[in-house]
């Protein structure tokens, strides 16, 4: 399996990603908005993009559709609900849908809502798991809810989905907001060591050159993981005077989005 991130260096932040079965060269486009590099990087590493991926369908991920797709006569895949917000869907993608890419890449798609309604995760198979999650997951982070999405929902991704996956896995957002992220860990939980250490990794590299986490790092130094650890409820109760005395977890990760809101 190749997982290749690129990075546009847009005022964004984006990353876009090529996934490739080794044996074939073939590869999927995740999110190509700046369509023209995304091409260029594949044609350099003698891939071939078969596929168009949108993880969403915010224009920042949407943007470089069409162009890509008369360029290379790929297929676009996206969530099955997301027809009448993204034009041109050849294939809906469901939850527990698995495409196969080549001899030996397998993807598994997830239906992530929260940061929008019909999101879609990618489980990449291989030797080391990756997850290609879009605006939901980020590092040391979790996405905002402004444009169509639901903070309910994400904290249900969250519990019910992300939880379940193996600590190996990478992890490959739609942005670089690594060294923000890991500041407001740092916020929210002062005597974090990890998120300390991560954070100095990070203020020496930045888009291209971003950490790649694990889903176990990001147990550790991702405060949305991190629901039940007594400092972050007792940083919430001075944030918010009404919270309660003994609040469960869903309220924990919606009023620490809140104050990521404002950050």
């Amino acid at each position: 399996m190749i997982i290749e991130r690129i990075w546009p260096n847009n005022k964004w932040r984006n990353f876009h990603y090529l996934i490739a079965c080794e044996d074939t060269g073939q590869a999927v486009a995740v999110d190509p908005l700046d369509w023209k590099y995304c091409l260029n990087v594949a044609k350099s590493l003698g891939l071939t993009i078969t596929h168009i991926l949108n993880t969403h369908e915010h224009l920042d991920h949407i943007g470089g559709n069409e162009e890509l797709r008369v360029a290379t006569g790929a297929r676009l895949l996206a969530h099955t609900g997301a027809r009448e917000t993204i034009k041109g869907i050849d294939q809906g993608i469901s939850h527990g849908d698995v495409l196969k890419i080549g001899r030996r890449l397998e993807l598994q798609f997830l239906d992530t809502p929260g940061h929008t309604r019909t999101h879609l995760c990618v489980l990449a198979h291989g030797d080391t798991p990756a997850l290609i999650c879009g605006d939901t997951l980020f590092n040391a982070g979790a996405g905002n809810c402004h444009n169509g999405g639901d903070v309910g929902l994400l904290y249900e991704t969250f519990v019910n989905q992300f939880s379940q996956l193996s600590d190996k896995t990478t992890i490959h957002p739609g942005h670089d907001y690594l060294e923000r992220n890991l500041a407001f860990t740092l916020n929210r939980e002062p005597d974090n060591v990890a998120a300390r250490l991560l954070l100095e990794r990070a203020q020496f590299s930045s888009g291209a050159t971003a950490p790649v986490t694990t889903l176990g790092e990001e147990r550790i130094t991702n405060t949305f993981f991190r629901l039940q650890n007594p400092q972050i409820i007792a940083g919430l109760r001075s944030s918010f005077p009404n919270f309660p005395e003994t609040p469960d977890a869903k309220t924990i990760f919606m009023h620490l989005r809140a104050l990521r809101n404002q950050w």
